[in-house]
């Protein structure tokens, strides 16, 4: 059965050797370009265009037309290509065609085997001002190949298109493909151009947090503030339309039938580290923000079926009411029954296609979270029984856990870049949660600071001994039980501090060396510091906010969260923001400023590419562990350089 994909909806390949159908109405110019994993095209020599049509593996047509037919070999492509995006563009109206889709009909493709079966369809839909559009992607997960209906269109056109996937001087490269279909004498074929090897092509950086909104989520770009938190989207694609046209042309008859090739397989075995990467750790980086895409995919594609499934059956539900002359004999009454027919099968499929990738997830989730080194694994994870401090800092922490109400089940860890880019704050207010309605003021503040020292733990034991320094402001002595295992390990700077007297102090120090790096840096003399400087850096635990900060003190704690983690300063708030409301909008910025996590389970990240709510689940330690001391334990013996 042909999958018709929607925007974002992926489907697997079930051979390596496809023709990639084309059908616009009008003359477009149909390439592609062949991607590392983060989807980055290293040069010219990666994109196969009308003067240069064939790749190893990839062949596109020579000159702009209304229908096109692209052969591909994935199995022929470098070992270095992880992603073959297929491009359409308008020659524009100097060839004396359109100047944008959205005055054009829908562009149509479709993916076929070698038997000229349909595998999946995709109507790009949802095009206005764009000339280029990033129409399929085929991508390698875990070994096996993968279409992805991408339909990621550009308003900059081509040139826009090719500087998103990294190319350099885009607009010349832009420029040199259209002229070869444009009118005047037959352009002569640029020589073919060899991929260069496989070890030329460097991995990109990871994508990056998921971050909150004011809040806005990860790149893969972190979190902010109050509000919403939010993971990256799609950089240059336009708004998302999920809606599905009729489809009136019938597509292009295939290639005349070949032998059944060999039975299909089923999906391949998940293995742990199965992702792009220098090392072991980044490999499971990578993984672990694969498995967050293809869940953030699959769940969208899911939810835009059963929308377009609701959506026909009222348009059609509607056009049945309105046809008087079939309200006779009982037409009505089969019409009826047919649409609602018709609707049942498709969020029937649209289920199949979502169980069979949340099964593929959580069997991946359940080799790859044993595997995870130390600083991305939950407490309970025995890893931790293991630990010692390491000898360099990691990649990232993991700060909790993301799942969608789909599959409640399946969490995939929520893993925060180091250093951190942003402070932390721990709500310690009821907000909309409905798991904090169920909890007393009381409980509610003691679980935010069990979190936060959770995750000043986790910190801590991230990084090398002695790189790492924790203050804590805790005015009223309110949380002193909670706090006890920094305070008895000796992992603290100094004794938590107290009062207005304390705070103060505490927040000018931390203030003058905030002031210090900056000039140093500013200047280039780092080597120019007062001797004894603490170089490490600095995490400031602010717990019972505002209780003991006067107007300067506030000022300071706003500076050190703007100013402060560009050199190394990171504030982790524990706070009601209500309890702060006297000041007025005078905090916004603060809250803003900070990616915001909860001490119970909350739907507030939010995710502004396919429009998820992620719920975040925080990284509690399992009742009675003694985990945490035991790794306190570890690293204050470290920093003072005797054994544990």
């Amino acid at each position: 059965m042909t999958a018709e994909l929607v925007r974002g909806q992926n489907h697997p390949l079930p051979d390596t050797r496809l023709e990639i159908r084309v059908s616009a109405g009008h003359p477009v110019l149909a390439g592609a370009t062949l991607g590392d994993e983060q989807g980055r095209v290293p040069g010219m020599e990666w994109i196969a265009h009308p003067g240069a049509p064939s790749l190893p593996g990839i062949d596109v047509p020579g000159q702009a037309a209304a229908d096109h037919r692209l052969s591909v070999d994935l199995e022929a492509v470098p070992g270095a290509v992880h992603r073959v995006s297929v491009l359409l563009a308008l020659p524009g109206p100097r060839a004396g065609g359109a100047a944008r889709f959205g005055t054009v009909a829908a562009p149509f493709v479709a993916v076929a085997g070698p038997d000229g079966a349909e595998i999946a369809t995709f109507t790009i839909t949802g095009l206005d001002s764009e000339s280029a559009v990033v129409a399929l992607e085929l991508y390698r997960r875990q070994g096996a190949w993968k279409v992805r209906a991408m339909g990621q269109g550009y308003e900059g056109g081509l040139a826009a298109l090719l500087g998103d996937q990294g190319l350099e001087r885009p607009a010349d490269l832009a420029a040199t493909i259209l002229e070869t279909v444009a009118p005047g004498p037959a352009p002569v074929a640029a020589p073919a151009r060899h991929a260069p090897e496989a070890e030329h092509v460097r991995s990109a950086a990871p994508v990056a947090d998921p971050a909150p909104t004011g809040q806005t989520a990860p790149q893969p770009t972190p979190p902010s503030g109050t509000g919403t938190d939010q993971p990256t989207p799609v950089p240059g694609a336009g708004p998302v339309n999920y809606s599905h046209p009729r489809r009136q042309a019938a597509p292009a008859p295939g290639p005349a039938p070949v032998p059944e090739s060999e039975p299909r397989q089923g999906p391949p075995t998940p293995v742990a580290g199965d992702a792009s990467g220098w090392s072991m750790d980044e490999r499971l980086y990578n993984q672990v923000w694969g498995m967050f895409e293809d869940l953030a995919r699959t769940a969208a594609a899911y939810r835009s079926a059963c929308e377009f499934a609701e959506n026909r059956l009222d348009r059609e539900l509607d056009q049945t009411l309105s046809d008087y002359r079939a309200r006779a004999g009982g037409a009505n009454d089969a019409a009826r029954a047919a649409a609602r027919a018709r609707h049942d099968e498709l969020v029937a499929r649209a289920q199949e296609v979502l169980d069979r990738d949340l099964a593929q997830l959580v069997a991946e989730s359940e080799v790859v979270e044993p595997a995870l080194p130390v600083a991305f694994a939950r407490w309970e994870n025995p890893v931790w029984q293991a630990y010692r401090v390491p000898a360099e800092e990691p990649m990232a922490v993991r700060l909790g856990d993301l799942h969608l109400p789909e599959r409640t089940d399946l969490r995939i860890p929520m893993l925060v870049r180091l250093p951190l880019e942003r402070g932390l704050w721990v709500d310690s207010g009821r907000g909309h949660s409905e798991a904090a309605g169920l909890l007393d003021e009381v409980e509610l503040r003691r679980l935010a600071l069990d979190c936060a020292v959770a995750h000043a733990a986790r910190l801590l034991a991230a990084h090398p001994a002695g790189a790492f320094t924790v203050h804590v402001v805790d005015p009223a002595g309110a949380g002193t039980a909670a706090l006890a295992p920094l305070v008895e390990s000796g992992v603290l700077a100094a004794p938590p501090a107290r009062g207005a007297a304390g705070v103060s102090a505490t927040l000018e120090q931390l203030t003058e060396r905030v002031d210090l790096l900056q000039m140093a840096v500013r200047a280039g003399a780092s080597d120019a510091l007062p001797p004894g400087l603490d170089t490490a850096r600095q995490l400031l635990l602010v717990h019972d906010f505002p209780h003991g900060f006067d107007d300067r003190a506030v000022t300071r704690l706003r500076y050190l969260a703007d100013e402060g983690p560009s050199v190394g300063v990171h504030l982790l708030m524990v706070a009601d923001r209500e309890d702060a409301s006297a000041y007025g909008p005078l905090l916004d910025p603060l809250w803003r400023s900070l990616l915001r996590l909860t001490p119970v389970p909350d739907d507030h990240l939010a995710d502004p590419w396919v429009g998820h709510a992620w719920s975040y689940e925080p990284p509690l330690l399992p009742p009675g562990s003694a985990v945490l001391r035991q790794v306190l334990g570890q690293v204050a013996a470290a920093r003072h350089g005797r054994r544990p």
